[in-house]
This record gives C-alpha cells, structure tokens and sequence, in this order.
C-alpha cells in the first residue's frame, strides 16, 4: 500500500480522558539502540536518525508517543530525544510514560519502585521531558499482588497536579477493578497480537465496555518481544498482506485496530521507512475474508 501521503488521522481517534489522540501511535522504546531493546550492552542509535523519527512521527499527524525514563542506552535517552526533537511540544501532542521498574546507570534492572520511590520516578519523567505536568502515567505491574498502594500513591500525584491521567500496564482484569476503585484510568497497556490468550480478549472487550483504552504492545513483534519481529510469518498473514499490498507487519496492526475502537497502535521504530508503514497500516481496512482468515489464526493460538 501506498503510504507518504498518509497520516495517521486515517486510524481514527480516542480520548484518553479528555485528550483526544489518533489511534495510530508511536512507542519510544527502540529509539535509543540498534538490536533487541533495552538490553544494556546493545549498540547506541544515531542520535540525529532519532531525532529525524520523531519529528516525522509529529509531521505524519502522530499525537501519541508512549514512553518511559528507563528506556535508555548507555548514550540515550528516549525521554531526553523526545524533549529534544519536539519540545516547545505541540499542543495536541500526549505523551504518556510508565512507572514502577528502573534500571541504574548500567542499564541492569532493579527491583520494582516502591509507592515513595514512584515520586522520584515521576519527577524524573518531567526533568527529562521538560514538562511540569505528564499527560498520563501508566503503572507498570509485575505479577498479581495488589497495586493499591502504588496506584494510590499516583493518585495523589494526580491530585496534586503533576499527572494529569492514569493508566495501567502489564496487568489483570482484578488489577484494573483495584485501581477503578482509587481513581479513574483511561487505558490499559498489555501486550497482544494474532495468537493471544481467549483471556485477554475478554480484557480487551471488558476495557472497551468500560470506555478505557487498551494499548497493545508486542502487536507486531509478538512472541519476539523486545527481540522484535522475526522477518518471518504465518502463511495466513502473508497471503493478507499480498492481498492488500501491504507488509505482514502492517497487516499484524491493522488487525490489532479492528478488535475495537478503543484499541490504539504505538508501534516503535527507529528507522523512517517503517515509520512511514505503520503510519499508514491505520488506513488498512481489511476485507472480510482478510479478517475472517486472521481471525481464525488468532483462535489457533500461536504467534510468530
């Protein structure tokens, strides 16, 4: 498919609260090194091919960036690159960043942020990005306890004016419930893709029904995950993408944006030629048999 001229207004929008976004988006997190991300001894990006990525990303109608302060390398930062290439920011420009895992200076991980450490890790947010408030905050969540505490904990941030919305990542449906109970949250980030759990379906649907976003991650990757995707597919997926004349990973996020109106896309790359596909995989509308045929993929239960 044809994609300069496409930008991603085509994808449509939802709010996250009251910030009306487009769906198709941009994730920070392969911004800042070459080869699997966030591994600490993986080779820096070229600071200046970065920069060029986003501010493309901005000038293709991107409105959504998703990123965090311990998506860095040792010589960058994805925080930083943002505040760089975009800042004075956009009007319409959200930015939403996750909190709860850090990793020190060598890029080796620690333990997840405790409700006091979360403060440090918000200012930290709005140092790097140079902001005075940060659009939305997503809880990262690692196994089932109860977040309360630290969901709580941003809450009050929220209340004091330096987060403006919440959001949650990496959980269950009871995860979501807890928090519902604490504070509003206006979208959840799991991962997903062809292939996913009929359980994350139903999370998915659940999130729709209760007007909260649900952000996948890993939809192109899938089980590669920070590794990326592995140049290979699924014939279903490739007989699709030859059928529209689009790429296997276009068609992988188009279908992800057809589970729902709610679903967003914040596909991440640091390369400009697959900047401008994903931009334009929000203007693939998919046939019905196209569907039809993925669909039956995703309740086999395998991802490539």
């Amino acid at each position: 498919m044809t994609s300069q001229t496409i930008t991603a207004a085509a994808s449509g929008t939802w709010k996250l609260g009251d910030l009306e976004i487009n769906r198709m988006g941009f994730g920070a997190m392969r911004l800042t090194q070459h080869g699997e991300a966030l591994r600490a001894d993986a080779a820096s990006s070229d600071r200046g091919r970065a920069i060029r990525v986003l501010r493309r990303a901005v000038e293709l109608g991107v409105n959504h960036i998703d990123t965090a302060a311990f998506y860095f390398s040792p010589l960058r930062s994805a925080n930083e690159l943002i505040n760089r290439a975009l800042a004075p920011y956009p009007d319409d420009l959200v930015i939403t960043t996750k909190v709860g895992p850090g990793r020190d200076p060598s890029g080796a991980w620690l333990p997840h942020a405790t409700p006091e450490q979360l403060r440090g890790q918000v200012e930290e947010n709005l140092r790097q990005l140079g902001r005075d408030h940060l659009d939305v905050v997503n809880l990262r969540i690692a196994g089932t306890d109860s977040l309360a505490e630290r969901f709580g904990a941003l809450a009050e941030l929220r209340e004091a004016g330096l987060i403006r919305h919440l959001g949650l990542s990496n959980v269950t449906p009871a995860h979501l419930a807890e928090a519902q109970e604490i504070a509003p949250v206006v979208c959840v980030q799991n991962p997903y893709g062809i292939g996913a759990r009929p359980e994350d379906d139903a999370f998915l649907r659940s999130c729709g029904a209760q007007g909260v976003a649900f952000v996948p991650f890993y939809a192109i990757a899938g089980a590669g995950r920070e590794a990326g995707a592995s140049g290979e597919d699924h014939d279903e997926v490739r007989a699709v993408a030859r059928a529209h004349e689009a790429s296997a990973a276009q068609v992988r996020l188009a279908w992800t944006l057809h589970r729902g109106p709610h679903v967003l896309a914040i596909p991440g790359t640091g390369n400009p030629d697959h900047l401008l596909a994903n931009v334009a995989a929000g203007a693939l509308r998919l046939s019905h048999g196209g569907l039809a045929a993925l669909d039956r993929l995703h309740r086999g239960g395998t991802s490539a």
